[in-house]
């Protein structure tokens, strides 16, 4: 079986056009809209990340501001500063950087980003909206899966969509989305049993776990569409997916490829997020 390459190149290319034009139109009608990353680490993997939004914010006619905590900082200093930025009209949108100092996690301090500036869908707020199926941000990892199949005419409505990761910013909030798309979710985790059974049974799996090669060909049926979250460090400093690429090619009907696959669909998102939120505070 030939595995078509769901790749995310075109659909991010659209999606940035349409943020572009629309934060012209708000540049034209008096300011441009404005994000605020707030980053309290040293780790080169997010400052190469928080570099490449910022110059996608660029591109596309976003100021951005790097507000650079220090990867000491308490967990007191971080929700001021989030406090701070979301009391602030000038900003419009807030995203928090990830890995946080230790000791403090995301459930620590997310609750301070105000839900209309929570741009990447992190505060318990916004993810309780997602699951009462009200208005909000949605985590953009967890919308560009769902974008990405729509994009290559992937039906979900009534499909079994195995996902295996369950954390709040991809696995979770994804299956509220693929719930509110009418396909059937199972979530699979660390300690799901037998999980190449779990997976083997579902139309479409997505691996958003965190760890190289979990998904192999064992764990797909013949036929199903496969689609990578993973961003891992490989051994050679490149960026490599969850699922065992080679091993699964033949076998998935479709496969997103790591890099260029959902990543790219990703950013696209959180910016047209950042001028969603300018949006709706010029029309306050």
């Amino acid at each position: 079986m030939d595995t078509a390459s769901l790749t995310g190149k075109e659909l991010a290319a659209a999606i940035n056009a349409d943020t572009k034009a629309r934060a012209a139109t708000l540049t034209e009608a008096g300011t441009a809209p404005r994000l605020a990353l707030v980053v309290a680490n040293d780790d080169p993997a997010s400052a190469w990340y928080v570099n490449s939004l910022r110059k996608a914010a660029e591109r596309l006619g976003i100021d951005c501001d790097r507000i650079d905590l220090g990867a000491h900082a308490s967990a007191e200093i971080i929700r001021a500063e989030l406090a701070a930025r979301s009391a602030d009209a000038a900003v419009d949108a807030i995203m928090l950087q990830t890995p946080l100092p230790a000791g403090v996690t995301l459930d620590d301090v997310s609750s301070s980003i105000v839900a209309s500036k929570d741009v990447d869908g992190v505060s318990p707020l916004s993810l309780g909206l997602l699951a009462a199926g009200l208005d909000g941000f949605v985590p953009a990892t967890s919308e560009a899966v769902v974008e990405l199949l729509k994009h290559h005419d992937i039906p979900l409505t009534g499909k079994h969509v195995a996902v295996v990761g369950r954390s709040n910013v991809v696995g979770k909030p994804l299956g509220q989305l693929l719930l509110a798309e009418n396909a059937t979710v199972t979530i699979a985790h660390s300690r799901t049993v037998d999980l190449p059974a779990v997976t083997s049974a579902a139309d479409i799996v997505v691996a958003a776990a965190g760890r190289i090669g979990l998904v192999t060909g064992k764990h797909v049926a013949e036929g199903a569409v496969v689609v990578d979250v993973g961003t891992n460090e490989a051994a050679d400093g490149g960026i490599v997916g969850d699922v065992e690429a080679e091993s699964v090619r033949g076998t998935a009907s479709a496969l997103s490829p790591v890099p260029g696959g959902v990543g790219p669909v990703t950013t696209a998102l959180l910016m047209r997020h950042v001028v969603v939120a300018a949006e709706k505070a010029r029309a306050h």
